[in-house]
């Protein structure tokens, strides 16, 4: 027997678990089956919009790689299938799951997926089943959301590394680069601007869109649509609110009522401003000192120049995204119903 999970938000397509019941069928080392989650409201604003593209790479790229190797990490709340006799082993325990002496209150899917991985079961995931679910629209719901997932992404990680070596290595060096990633990004950024100079700092943002870039245009060819260009534009929401989120989110790990969606609570609404601020007032600190810095060492002619045309090749890409996007996507807003009636049309 299989077990079937879903949100109360998803629109399931009516044919999505034939795909994931082949799977299981056809290989009895697997317990659990993902699918793929895209957005439903991506183009009620321009935060729902991006996580539409987030969601794209994160299923149909990351997780794809993943499932190659049989050890996807998060089989998604949205739709999923498990083996019912493999639940029954762990699923009192997952439901009474607790971290530092408080009761897990979010993240269950990751740790449904988590036990199944404990128990040395693969787990995969199929772009051919495939769901509609709800996101954020406004930018302190999403910065809440993201928190809290963040929170359950660093404790299931923890209890994840109890078990690489029953899967492949692909698993073990996945989860130990995405794990640290973030610190060591943060104290790269901050030594940039701290000990670096300006032309240092122009060179980061540079690198940071190209990279962005490249990613994006590979996207495009893979999905074979335009409007995956602007996973580009996700770089700096993750450099200026998700870094500065996962941060937040380890010091207040223990809190299960920080991160919330707090629909009702206005303190808990606004509790995911406090790290983004204390991000940019650090990063301001540092750009203002190294710029007293550099009067006291003028720019050298090279490095002048190099100022001047970062700026340029800087501004000229956020010019252009700016006039795609409003070109391509913002003309799109405001028909919800229309394309609401297509999305469910293409499921």
């Amino acid at each position: 027997m299989i077990l079937v999970v879903c949100d109360s938000d998803t629109v399931l397509d009516p044919a999505c678990t034939a795909e994931m019941l082949r799977i299981l069928e056809e290989d009895p080392k697997v317990g659990g089956v993902g699918g793929d989650v895209q957005i439903l409201n991506k183009y009620d604003s321009w935060i729902s919009f991006l996580s539409s593209v987030r969601y794209w790479m994160a299923f149909n790229v990351e997780r794809a790689c993943q499932s190659y190797f049989g050890c996807v990490q998060c089989i998604s709340g949205p739709l999923g299938m498990y083996r019912n006799s493999l639940l029954q082993y762990f699923l009192e325990d997952w439901y009474h799951q607790t971290f530092l002496g408080q009761k897990c209150s979010f993240g269950d899917d990751r740790h449904l997926t988590n036990r199944v991985l404990s128990m040395g079961f693969r787990t995969k995931y199929t772009a051919r089943s495939k769901c509609l679910t709800e996101t954020p629209t406004k930018y302190l719901r999403w910065l809440n959301q993201q928190t809290r997932w963040s929170k359950s992404y660093f404790r299931e990680w923890l209890y994840n590394a109890l078990w690489f070596h029953k899967h492949h290595l692909w698993m073990t060096y996945e989860s130990v680069v995405t794990g640290f990633f973030p610190f060591f990004l943060v104290a790269t950024v901050v030594q940039l601007f701290y000990r670096g100079r300006i032309w240092n700092i122009m060179l980061f943002l540079l690198t940071v869109q190209l990279v962005g870039i490249v990613k994006a245009t590979y996207a495009c060819f893979l999905r074979g649509n335009v409007e995956m260009i602007f996973m580009s534009l996700y770089s700096l929401l993750y450099m200026t609110s998700l870094l500065p989120a996962k941060m937040f989110a380890v010091i207040t790990i223990n809190k299960s009522g920080w991160g919330t969606s707090g629909r009702k609570k206005l303190v808990v609404n606004f509790m995911g401003v406090v790290p983004v601020s204390i991000w940019f007032c650090v990063l301001l600190g540092g750009l203002v000192y190294t710029a007293y810095c550099q009067s006291q060492d003028p720019f050298t002619d090279t490095e002048l120049l190099f100022l001047i045309t970062g700026a340029i090749l800087y501004g000229c890409y956020w010019l252009a995204l700016l006039s795609l996007y409003v070109a391509i996507v913002a003309r799109r807003c405001g028909k919800k119903q229309e394309l609401y009636n297509l999305a469910l049309a293409e499921v």
